[in-house]
């Protein structure tokens, strides 16, 4: 059986990590380096860094900061933001990353998954989907933003820009034609979860991890064991949080040890 992942995440702003809840109210919570460091230190299995700023800004993400992080790491180290062709995806992965999240590029542009997976490999492929109830499934959607008039009768709706713009496009179908593309995992957000600790969609994750056969990570919302464990239950291969670490509340190993004695299989390795 795979291990189940835990995974540490750094959203990035202006050089800086920060969190917020439902993608808004950003506040600092400390340096990318040092904290990649320390939960390298503490047993994490991978690491996730998000520029959140620059698919809104319209630049790349930033490479001297990506190049520092991963100059600290020995574990795997996905990079995402920004990245809106085959060249950018080259630098980062030149940078330190082992593999790339696109998400609004690909929604415009789904093609640039094949021509990612071509060049690199679908191994190094990550499809970012941040999703949200939709509005036509009775969920509460407090700041919609641009979107499509009728975003259809679909349970959740995919969403980017770092959760500025509806799409009208179906997060379950998307993951689907995602990994038809090339992509070689998910990375899912609950953008209805994010940041509020109440723990993680599992009718979402149930959902797509029925409709996709490669690995699953699960963002937006995990602060207990109990999330992780239903997680994982729900069939996601990986989960992934950002307070619970930054906030000291528990270490990726701490989380491991507890996931270990639920019956999830995880490595144990570290401290």
């Amino acid at each position: 059986m795979t291990a189940f992942r835990v995974i540490p995440c750094l959203d990035v702003h202006a050089g800086g990590v920060v969190k917020g809840v439902n993608f808004r109210n950003l506040r600092a919570v400390g340096d990318p380096v040092e904290l990649a460091r320390r939960y390298r230190d503490e047993g994490a299995d991978e690491l996730v860094f998000l520029d959140v700023s620059a698919t809104v800004e319209g630049r790349a993400a930033l490479h001297r900061v990506v190049d520092r992080v991963a100059a600290v790491l020995d574990i795997p180290f996905t990079v995402g933001g920004g990245v809106r062709s085959a060249d950018d995806a080259a630098a980062l992965l030149l940078a330190g990353a082992d593999k790339v999240a696109v998400n609004s590029a690909a929604v415009a542009d789904p093609g640039l998954l094949s021509r990612l997976a071509e060049r690199f490999g679908t191994q190094c492929v990550v499809l970012a989907i941040d999703a949200r109830q939709s509005p036509l499934a009775g969920g509460r959607v407090p700041d919609p933003g641009p979107r499509t008039p009728d975003p259809g009768p679909f349970r959740w709706e995919v969403v980017t820009h770092g959760g500025r713009r509806g799409t009208g496009r179906d997060a379950v179908a998307w993951a689907r034609q995602g990994v038809e593309r090339g992509a070689g995992e998910i990375l899912l957000t609950s953008m209805d979860r994010d940041g509020t600790l109440a723990g993680f969609d599992l009718e979402q994750l149930a959902a797509v991890r029925a409709a996709v056969g490669v690995p699953l990570i699960a963002s937006g919302g995990g602060e207990s064991v109990a999330h992780f464990v239903a997680a994982a239950r729900a069939g996601a291969d990986a989960g992934l949080a950002a307070t619970i670490f930054h906030e000291a509340r528990t270490t990726a190993a701490a989380l491991k040890r507890e996931l270990s004695a639920a019956g999830i299989t995880v490595r144990l390795e570290g401290p």
